[in-house]
């Protein structure tokens, strides 16, 4: 059993009774002064007649709900988060919902989706609200038939006391336990006594997806609002004259206005709009560098051979270790832009009104939202609400408020509530994508086939840092070297879904397999004996990941894949580090009448506890499918500062025959939950490569894959199972 000791009065929400019916459990998620519980109804709670900080209540019919604080777009989290609470509370699951809590800076410290950090920032925190729930719903019935707590016991919504055979719901002790004082220290769950966490369960929402209830922010309508479209300036160019008089002719256009570089076509649906938006006649010229994919390519070599670069790591001697070396193994790796493409495209709803803002649509980040309506209005963020809709995707791109500014202007311009859609063509056209990046690794290896010296230069533009200076295989070799340039593009970017490590854990996982076939080694017991090396002398200090996680995850990937035990089976492997979480995939081709034929990707992941399997299932084939899809697929060139890839016909995504059979397996680690919606992205790349090369002897080392010379007559099979 663990106990949590309350060192600070603001850790928990005080109770205060009230008349009303039912028992709220609040808790503290900013640490503020003068927290307090209240007593609400089922209805009220449901009706969200009131806005308090993150919270559990319960009603005297027994029913339960917590806020959720951040953005669902497919992470489950509307699942997991109360099955976090009904576990420690011992509730009945039927009687469990969560609602979407709205953007409240003064309740939640973390009121944002990214970063895979929506459970293990809250995973304690329900926990401790659903363990002080049951606490004082079980001291109320103990004094309700005067016997000691410690005679009671719970399950499923029901407070026992078995000496008697008295038994007594939840809801009908609410009052009383609203009128009890919450405890200064309050004891967990011990996880082997976990009976609703790590159990299969159903997404909560997939009656309301299937029957198509209005979810999410393409959906939203409210009676007079205004639509809106807008035509984007392409990258480095600005407007330089406007015709817009056949837009205007169009029935169902109201007005096209113009602000900063863009011009907005406003009327009473989407589908005139769109029609308008085409007979546009914008001209532009030249504001800064405009920039296609061909300036691109010279720009990565130029940088990459002579580029001022921050060195991001340097340990021991490198120049030394490479003159000496018995053989250098040096190869350049590179990935293009990338657009999100969510399933639901940018939207949003904005009212300006002459002091107050009030927005509603799908944002990863409401903060972002309410500061991008601030900027544009000139109004108070205290003024500003914002309503978070459920998101179709979002994979980064809704980190960005730019389509929020949007539709705040053209209602502060209109003077009217608008609703701005892009379409399908506005999201690959408009940015913000997953930067370019081109990578160079150099290996030194002794007379044994040791890595004795590491040189990673990477050149990304408009991707800051590259590199991840602190990851596998730093602090496994003496001598390494990282170096960072960036170079500022014209063209937009953003986080797009496991940032750099996207295309980072592809390109050092299949040099590493490079290394390991030069040194004559196999790739895994390759990987093995570095681990080994940083465990028992970690090279620059203290290790910024966990060797024994790492060593883990490779040798359940070894075990559950048959590693090397069948000469029939070609196999790639990859083993990366993101998110707080450990990932290892093994990739299996046959060879079928000369065609290699992906049957199988195992993935091992370390993510600690599973809450939710079916979740976790979901989370990490979606992240192999998307690894493999924008490795094998994904591409996004630039002719004069425009995507010459505007929709999916040109711009190509995985289908669902491409996706060969996924085989998921977690390591026990006895760790609280980390990240899971990203870190299994990052090895997928890599263990395709590797088994490609195992099958064909062919290295690709650059995305997409069927874009690739070696690549071209090896019509790479998929077998789903």
């Amino acid at each position: 059993m663990a106990t949590l000791t309350k060192t600070n009065r603001r850790d928990f929400l005080k109770i205060a009774g009230t008349t009303a019916g039912g028992l709220f459990i609040g808790f503290n998620w900013m640490s503020c002064d003068s927290p307090k519980m209240d007593v609400l109804s089922t209805e009220e709670v449901l009706a969200n007649a009131k806005n308090f900080n993150a919270f559990l209540s319960i009603a005297p019919s027994g029913d339960i709900v917590i806020y959720s604080p951040n953005p669902e777009l497919g992470q489950n989290i509307k699942t997991s988060f109360p099955m976090v609470v009904a576990e420690e509370l011992d509730a009945d699951w039927s009687k469990v919902r969560v609602l979407q809590a709205n953007l409240d800076t003064d309740k939640y410290e973390r009121q944002l989706t990214g970063g895979s950090g929506a459970m293990p920032h809250s995973w304690e925190r329900l926990r401790k609200a659903g363990a002080t729930a049951k606490f004082l719903l079980v001291a109320a019935a103990a004094k309700k038939w005067e016997v000691s707590a410690d005679e009671l016991s719970t399950s499923e919504g029901i407070i026992y006391h078995k000496a008697s055979g008295k038994k007594i719901g939840y809801g009908e002790v609410a009052n009383d336990a609203a009128l009890l004082t919450a405890p200064k220290e309050i004891t967990l769950k011990d996880k082997k006594d976990f009976k609703i966490i790590g159990t299969p369960v159903k997404n909560v929402e997939n009656g309301a997806i299937f029957t198509g209830e209005p979810l999410f922010g393409l959906d939203f309508y409210r009676e007079g609002m205004l639509h809106a479209m807008i035509q984007r300036a392409p990258f480095g160019m600005k407007i330089k004259s406007i015709d817009d008089a056949a837009a205007r002719n169009v029935a169902g256009v109201k007005d096209v206005v113009t602000f900063e570089n863009s011009v907005a076509v406003v009327g009473t649906s989407t589908w005139p709009l769109m029609k308008a938006k085409k007979l546009l006649k914008v001209e532009y010229e030249a504001d800064g560098k405009v920039e296609s994919s061909a300036d691109h390519d010279q720009i990565f070599k130029d940088l990459l051979a002579n580029g001022k670069a921050e060195v991001k790591r340097e340990d021991g001697i490198v120049q030394a270790a490479f003159k000496n070396a018995a053989q250098v193994v040096s190869a350049e790796y590179q990935c293009p832009f990338l657009s999100h493409s969510p399933m639901e495209p940018m939207n949003f709803f904005a009212h300006v009104q002459a002091d107050k803002v009030e927005l509603i649509g799908p944002t990863q980040t409401p903060e972002s939202a309410r500061r991008a309506a601030a900027e544009v209005t000139g109004i108070a963020p205290e003024n500003i609400s914002v309503e978070i809709t459920r998101l179709g995707g979002g994979f980064g791109r809704r980190l960005r408020a730019d389509y929020v500014s949007e539709a705040v202007h053209v209602s502060k311009m209109m003077n009217a509530p608008v609703k701005l859609t892009w379409s399908r063509e506005d999201d690959l056209t408009g940015g913000a994508y997953r930067p370019a990046v081109r990578y160079r690794f150099e290996a030194a290896l002794d007379t044994d086939g040791n890595l004795i010296g590491y040189k990673l230069r990477g050149v990304g533009m408009n991707a800051g840092n590259s590199t991840r200076e602190h990851n596998f295989p730093a602090g496994a070799v003496d001598n390494l070297l990282i170096e960072n340039v960036n170079y500022e593009s014209s063209i937009t970017t953003n986080a797009w879904r496991a940032p750099i490590t996207n295309f980072l854990a592809y390109a050092e996982q299949s040099f590493l397999d490079e290394v390991a076939f030069a040194a004559k080694k196999d790739p895994v017991e390759f990987r093995m004996e570095l681990f080994q090396k940083a465990k028992a002398n970690p090279v620059g200090g203290e290790l910024r990941y966990d060797v024994d996680r790492m060593i883990g995850v490779t040798k359940m990937a070894a075990e559950k894949s048959n590693w090397g035990k069948n000469p029939n089976v070609k196999q790639g492997f990859s083993v990366y580090f993101s998110h707080r979480t450990y990932v290892a995939q093994v990739a299996d081709i046959e060879m079928e009448n000369g065609t290699p034929s992906l049957k199988k990707i195992h993935v091992i992941t370390d993510c600690g506890m599973v809450v939710n399997p079916t979740g976790a299932d979901h989370q990490v084939r979606g992240g192999v499918v998307d690894g493999m899809g924008h490795a094998m697929y994904g591409n996004l060139t630039f002719e004069g500062g425009l995507p010459t890839q505007t929709n999916f016909d040109k711009y190509r995504l995985i289908r669902m025959k491409e996706v060969p059979a996924v085989d998921t397996y977690y390591v026990d680690s006895g760790f609280d939950p980390t990240g899971l919606g990203e870190p299994c992205l990052p090895p997928t790349g890599g263990a395709i490569a590797n088994a490609i090369f195992s099958a064909t002897e062919r290295r690709l080392r650059s995305q997409p894959f069927i874009e690739q010379k070696e690549f071209t007559d090896l019509k790479l099979g998929i077998k789903r199972a």
